[in-house]
């Protein structure tokens, strides 16, 4: 089995709020990390809702480990790590009552696993939830999420708000999660950095759409922006052109093949380009 998810053309649509998830497709192997990036609104948190079952699906398919997942599939969820953005559990529970909660929820839950977490992460087991940080909060929240042995972690936002020290931390820990072949981590965040530390893959959602779907070592070695003037925009073959944005004096140019353009244009400049950058000039830029 290849892929531990993969989503075909889910569609879900709120007329009252005129949003619509617009035939969403992309795959997860085994083993691998995928960023899920797109500003706030662009439909992150409604996918994983239909990866989840939370959010019923209007039409598509959704497989995990190879199946579609029924209300009734309890040992499949058994499976699945989740951590939100937002408050994950009751803030008048401790750590240690939280422990004896997920004891009672999860087959595999891992009570040594657990403490050896709060131990690693510095948090205090007998102190109320509601008197933890943020970044104790969602260390909180990753700890119980791996500590019934999922396989497949899904990640809404869980790095945000979090120092860059916290946050580096806690990307150690998702390295080390998909050590195991058959582990993999759907990471939606909005800071591309780092996605660029941790991630395989990255997919681009916006205003509900698919943007682009790619291997990351793709996007950071072979996409480049090209810095043109209006004279050397206008001599680009429009196939090279993925997406073109004006600025003051110069045009840039998303490109999918660095070196290629190198060759083929060689008076114009040509930047390496971050996934911020990709995904700004995917967003705001304009097709030719």
């Amino acid at each position: 089995m290849e892929n531990i998810l993969e989503l075909t053309q889910v569609f879900k649509t709120y007329p009252k709020s005129n949003f619509t998830l617009d035939n969403i497709s992309f795959s997860l192997p085994y083993g691998s990390i995928m960023g899920f990036v797109g500003e706030n609104g662009a439909g992150k948190t409604t996918t994983i809702g239909c990866i989840l079952n939370t959010v019923l699906k209007d039409s598509g398919t959704i497989k995990l480990f190879g199946k579609e997942m029924q209300d009734s599939d309890t040992d499949m969820r058994e499976q699945i790590g989740v951590v939100y953005d937002g408050d994950n559990f009751p803030a008048y529970w401790t750590s240690e009552q939280l422990s004896k909660v997920m004891q009672g929820l999860y087959t595999q839950w891992d009570n040594a696993l657990f403490h050896r977490y709060l131990e690693d992460f510095h948090l205090p087991p007998k102190q109320k939830i509601k008197h933890y940080s943020r970044g104790m909060s969602m260390k909180l929240a990753i700890a119980a999420a791996l500590s019934h042995h999922p396989k497949l972690l899904i990640l809404d936002e869980a790095t945000s708000g979090l120092d860059p020290i916290m946050r580096d931390e806690i990307l150690d820990v998702f390295l080390e999660f998909v050590q195991e072949e058959d582990h993999s981590i759907l990471l939606s965040s909005h800071i591309t950095s780092d996605l660029e530390k941790v991630a395989d893959y990255i997919t681009f959602v916006h205003n509900g759409k698919l943007i682009m779907t790619a291997a990351k070592d793709d996007l950071i070695y072979n996409y480049a922006v090209m810095r043109c003037r209006e004279s050397q925009f206008l001599a680009l073959d429009p196939s090279d052109i993925l997406a073109y944005r004006k600025r003051d004096y110069q045009i840039d140019v998303l490109v999918p093949d660095r070196e290629s353009a190198k060759r083929k244009y060689k008076d114009v400049v040509i930047d390496h380009v971050s996934v911020d950058e990709i995904m700004l000039l995917l967003v705001k830029g304009e097709q030719v």
